[in-house]
C-alpha cells in the first residue's frame, strides 16, 4: 500500500539511526516497503536489519548526487499507490501509516498529513504543530499559512503521505537543503488534503542533523525565498487556470 522513499549516505554517525527508522517501519500495522536511495556509498555498508527485509529496496547511485536528486530518482522506484519521504535519522509514530492511509482512502483526498515531534538526545519529545489548522484543505490553501519565507514552514514535509502520482507531479525541487519545501508545497497546491491532528513523524535533534551543519544557516533563507515563491506561483498559476475554464 505504501512506499517509504529514504535517501542516505550511509554516514557511520546516522547508521544506527537509519536502523532506528527500520524499527519503526516494522512496527506499523499497515503493508508497506521502503527504496533506499543510496547517495554514492558503497551499499555493503547497509545495516544488516535493512539489507535482509524483502520490503526493503536499494538504489544505489554511482556517485553523490544530493538529497533532492536521490530522492526524485528513487521515486521512479516506487510501485505503490501511496507514498512518503522520510530522512535516515529520523522515526515513525507506530500509528503514522495506519491513521493517514484510513483518512485518504476514506475521504479520497490527494494527501494527509499530521504533527510532527522533535525527538530529543535523552527520549524525551516536543510537539511540533505547524501553522496550518488542522482539518481539509482545498489545493493551494496550505500555502497561505506560511506568512513569508521568514516564518515558519506551514506544514511538515515528512509529515505528508500522498498519492504517488501526486507525489510524482511534484518531485523534491533541486536545491541542496530546503528541497522537501518545494514538494510539500507542490503536493499540497495540486490536490485537496487533510491535516490530522495527530503526531505522526519524529524529527530526531541532534549534533549531526542537517540544521546544525556549517552552512546551513547561510544558505537557509535563499532556499526559505525560493520555495516560497515556487508556492506563491504554482498557486496563482492553478487559480488563474481555474477562474480562466470557469
Amino acid at each position: 500500500m505504501i512506499t517509504v522513499v529514504i535517501a542516505t549516505q550511509l554516514r557511520e554517525d546516522r547508521l544506527g539511526y537509519l536502523t532506528a527508522m527500520h524499527t519503526s517501519l516494522d512496527r506499523q500495522s499497515v503493508p508497506w516497503e521502503a527504496v533506499i536511495a543510496i547517495d554514492g556509498a558503497d551499499p555493503a555498508r547497509l545495516p544488516q536489519p535493512l539489507a535482509a527485509d524483502p520490503r526493503v529496496r536499494t538504489l544505489a547511485l554511482p556517485r553523490p548526487v544530493g538529497a533532492a536528486c536521490a530522492r526524485n530518482l528513487a521515486l521512479t522506484q516506487v510501485r505503490t499507490e501511496f507514498c512518503n519521504w522520510a530522512d535516515d535519522d529520523d522515526e515513525f509514530a507506530p500509528d503514522a501509516m495506519a491513521v493517514r492511509l484510513q483518512a485518504l482512502e476514506e475521504t479520497g483526498v490527494g494527501w494527509c498529513a499530521g504533527w510532527s515531534e522533535d525527538l530529543h538526545p535523552d527520549g524525551s519529545t516536543t510537539v511540533w504543530r505547524c501553522p496550518t489548522p488542522p482539518g481539509r484543505h482545498e489545493p493551494g490553501d496550505v500555502w497561505t499559512y506560511w506568512r513569508s519565507p521568514e516564518h515558519t514552514i506551514p506544514i511538515g514535509p515528512t509529515t505528508i503521505l500522498a498519492r504517488t502520482e501526486l507525489v510524482r507531479a511534484a518531485p523534491m525541487g533541486g536545491l541542496v537543503q530546503g528541497e522537501d519545501y518545494c514538494a510539500a508545497v507542490g503536493v499540497t497546491s495540486l490536490a485537496p488534503g487533510i491535516l490530522l491532528p495527530h503526531t505522526v513523524y519524529r524529527y530526531r535533534k541532534y549534533a549531526g542533523q542537517m540544521t546544525a551543519q556549517p552552512g546551513y544557516d547561510q544558505l537557509e533563507p535563499a532556499a526559505r525565498e525560493h520555495a516560497w515563491h515556487y508556492g506563491r506561483a504554482l498557486r496563482a498559476a492553478l487559480t488563474h487556470q481555474a477562474h480562466a475554464r470557469g
